[in-house]
């Protein structure tokens, strides 16, 4: 009986997760979390289990969250940046110490980070939709990207479609890509390395994209 009590007061994400969708369609990417095959896919992109610090951009409810506190380790930590209030309370009620969920914007990273004393990260995932914003906001979000990750660190993006790749390429030159078809609709996740001096920056305007294997 205690048990089934504890379940009922368990936070129903899913219909958090589409109440959000309905309030704010702009600032999440789908109408149906992420599914498991897609979070491995994420995971294995952005080499979790080697990072010491994650943030996240828009974690939503926090399916994807869960997958990567998997495969973080113990003595790692994870930033998850939202902008929905609701999301930013049910993240909250996590009880994984690694977890750190933050009421804020995606184009304010590095002063996220001050606020919680916390160094250059290792990797950066975003699923928040680029294509459904405005060009200059999708730009000042990739270049706070760029200027809060640690030299030769990644970013990752889970996206419908191709938007994030040409605004990308702007700040961080070409991308790796590849796509999950398990998942509905289907995603691409793109991954760059931010290189570690300028000089190493060569912006590429060609139309091909190197895959992930």
């Amino acid at each position: 009986m205690a048990a089934k009590r504890r379940l009922r007061l368990q936070p129903d994400h899913r219909m958090a997760f589409l109440q959000g969708f309905l309030k704010s369609p702009k600032q999440v990417g789908s109408i149906i979390p992420s599914s498991r095959f897609l979070e491995r896919r994420i995971v294995r992109a952005a080499e979790i289990g080697r990072a010491s610090l994650v943030v996240e951009l828009g974690p939503g409810t926090g399916g994807t969250t869960r997958a990567l506190l998997r495969a973080l380790s113990p003595t790692s930590k994870l930033l998850a940046i939202e902008i929905e209030p609701r999301f930013v309370e049910l993240l909250r009620r996590s009880s994984d110490p690694r977890l750190i969920a933050h009421h804020g914007s995606a184009a304010a990273i590095e002063q996220a980070l001050r606020q919680h004393g916390l160094p250059a990260p290792d990797v950066i995932l975003s699923g928040i939709p680029f294509s459904t914003m405005a060009r200059s906001v999708g730009e000042q979000i990739l270049r706070s990207v760029y200027d809060a990750l640690e030299p030769g660190g990644l970013f990752v993006a889970y996206q419908v479609r191709d938007r994030v790749e040409s605004l990308g390429r702007r700040v961080f030159g070409r991308p790796q890509v590849q796509t999950e078809i398990l998942n509905m609709p289907p995603m691409r996740v793109y991954r760059w390395e931010k290189h570690r001096s300028s000089a190493q920056f060569q912006p590429d305007a060609s139309s091909e994209t190197p895959r992930l294997r």
